[in-house]
């Protein structure tokens, strides 16, 4: 009898000892800056039954505002007050039960580097380089596989993890930077720890964590600053609409409310013009902006305060830790709109010469034009992202190469869609591209007309607005017209050991692939000392004869841009155009330095792109 006693004792304590036994699994963000404008700060705390402590602290500057609990008992939502005597350092949070310390938690507190929140943002001056990280070149053979993460490489297989990594794209610096492209914008390099087609990185399975299959945290950092080194700055993509499955959330969320649509499944209709259509069903509006992309996607309820919070604290601390230049945020117009008003002021205020450009995959000007800072919008609402993705000038473009030259094909979609650009506060501020990870190769969809490739191009370097081009564009990369992402994202050449082909090097390139490489970077290296391109105004004339001509001018420089989109040399008179060539008589050729005569008509090859210099 009293050992049966002495067991149940025995077993009794063991179970206070148990339930008492207090850790933190996490607390987000591990560390923060003094000297931000924004001087409080959320802390999401979890770990087994987390709520039952109290949090106190006590350090110079620094206190706790309010705490609050919610319908999960593994978390705990600390909001501290950072006041203007909080000095860079560490400090230790204690949770407390009936004033006895169960846990605690060193936090860190750091200085801010020298102007970061003077920090420019992209601009017209730069060319922007897409990359793929994990296709683009592997600098690092040993973190192909790591302990934890799901998927191992399979790099014969589109849909597989190939290898490229942080290491890879550093040691490209020198190429980037030679090429002329100034900004690189990597896909999501956060842990995606998904099962499988986890290598194109947007479904998020840790927001505070690169993927290690690509790096640390750490050579993220060091990747950057070794590209400023090179005057090149880094964007990151960002997402602010959901979440991988596997995300360390979804095996316990914080509350009910987290996610959208989890009673059942229920898919984004993709009806983005349900936020702006005066005439749309809110039944349409809630399954656009709360159904899931896909089921590997769950859905963020941004209208959670914690959430919204959590995801705006999220964007700033990665600003501020790596040391960026832009955000890209995918799937922009997919969030609730109240939120992504709160979250673009919360960092233009901290940053306000930074740069977010947002995706809007919609045609529609008007759509695009919605979301961008100064827009006076039929609805009021009220946006601080600077830049917007220039989906419709694409299209117009591509369907002005695609088709034949009659009085309303051709070059004429080119010219009415710009002819849009009053719809936008700032058309200069749109990031415009010849493609990206979503769509065709151009070269491709221009089926392999080098011509025609080359007027793409011209007209991406030339136009008004910010260019982006796609890794492995300047080596004529190919892949099926149709969608096929992991096709379209194919191996950057030379990026892995044993490559033929060496595309950073010339190693087994083509002929043509050699030329174009090299007629890219001239067009790139000219764009980006041209100050005509990256100030001037624009002036554009009504295409006649399949021909298309625009000028870029600023103060004392003044370019002229012509497009023959007929399959046939074509002589152009000058005199239409007198008005903007203000008496020149005399124009270069930049990329190839050759004269011409103003004086006379010119003579344009078939299928040509001209930029002259007017003198």
């Amino acid at each position: 009898m009293k050992k049966t006693m002495f067991s149940m004792l025995l077993m009794l304590f063991s179970l206070v000892s148990v339930a008492d036994d207090y850790s933190i699994e996490r607390l987000e963000p591990a560390s923060w800056w003094v000297d931000m404008k924004h001087k409080t700060l959320q802390l999401l705390v979890y770990g087994e039954n987390i709520s039952e402590l109290q949090p106190a602290l006590k350090y110079s500057g620094v206190s706790i505002e309010k705490i609050e609990r919610v319908a999960n008992p593994n978390y705990l939502f600390v909001t501290l007050t950072l006041g203007k005597r909080a000095k860079p350092g560490s400090f230790t949070i204690q949770f407390k039960q009936k004033n006895e310390v169960k846990t605690s938690f060193t936090y860190q507190l750091n200085a801010r580097e020298e102007n970061s929140a003077q920090r420019q943002g992209f601009s017209t001056k730069d060319a922007i380089y897409l990359i793929t990280p994990d296709r683009f070149a592997n600098g690092n053979l040993d973190n192909d596989s790591m302990a934890g993460l799901l998927e191992q490489p399979q790099r014969d297989y589109h849909g597989g993890r190939h290898g490229g990594d942080i290491a890879g794209m550093q040691q490209h610096l020198d190429y980037i930077a030679d090429m002329g492209f100034t900004q690189i914008w990597p896909n999501p390099l956060l842990e995606n720890n998904q099962p499988r087609y986890s290598y194109h990185g947007y479904a998020i399975t840790d927001l505070y964590n690169i993927d290690a299959r690509f790096g640390s945290n750490e050579s993220y950092r060091a990747f950057i600053a070794a590209a400023k080194e090179k005057n090149i700055g880094v964007i990151k993509d960002i997402i602010l609409n959901h979440i991988g499955s596997a995300h360390w959330w979804m095996k316990d969320l914080p509350s009910d409310d987290w996610l959208n649509s989890t009673d059942a499944y229920v898919e984004t209709n993709h009806a983005r013009t349900t936020i702006h259509d005066s005439y749309a069903s809110e039944f349409d509006r809630k399954v656009f902006t709360d159904g899931w992309f896909v089921k590997t996607m769950p859905d963020l309820n941004q209208r959670n305060p914690f959430l919204a919070q959590y995801l705006i604290q999220n964007t700033i601390w990665w600003i501020e830790y790596a040391g960026l230049s832009g955000v890209r945020t995918d799937t922009y117009s997919y969030p609730d709109k109240t939120f992504l008003t709160e979250w673009s002021r919360r960092v233009m205020t901290e940053y306000p010469n930074f740069s977010i450009v947002g995706e809007e995959w919609s045609s529609n000007p008007a759509v695009v034009a919605y979301w961008q800072r100064g827009k006076n919008n039929h609805d009021g609402y009220v946006s601080h992202t600077p830049s917007m993705m220039d989906f419709p000038l694409r299209e117009a473009l591509l369907e002005s190469l695609q088709e034949s030259n009659d009085y309303h094909g051709g070059f004429h979609h080119s010219y009415e869609m710009l002819a849009n650009d009053f719809q936008y506060p700032a058309p200069n501020n749109l990031v415009i591209f010849e493609g990206n990870h979503d769509t065709a190769r151009i070269f491709s969809l221009l089926d392999e007309n080098i011509d025609l490739y080359k007027m793409a191009l011209v007209y991406t370097a030339t136009m008004r607005g910010i260019p982006q081009f796609f890794y492995g564009t300047e080596i004529l990369m190919t892949s099926p017209k149709e969608r096929a992402d992991g096709v379209v994202r194919s191996d950057f050449p030379g990026g892995w050991p044993g490559d033929k082909i060496n595309a950073s090097t010339g190693a087994g390139l083509s002929g043509q692939q050699k030329d174009t490489q090299a007629w890219v970077k001239n067009l790139l290296q000219w764009r980006k000392n041209t100050e005509a391109i990256h100030r001037g105004k624009l002036t554009h004339f009504v295409p006649q004869n399949g021909v298309y001509v625009y000028f870029r001018y600023h103060e004392s420089s003044n370019i002229m841009v012509i497009l023959n989109g007929t399959r046939q040399p074509t002589t152009l008179p000058l005199d239409r155009y007198q008005e903007m060539m203000r008496g020149a008589v005399r124009g270069k050729d930049v990329l190839n330095e050759k004269n011409y005569d103003l004086t006379q008509p010119l003579v344009l090859p078939a299928t040509a792109a001209l930029i002259l210099e007017l003198h």
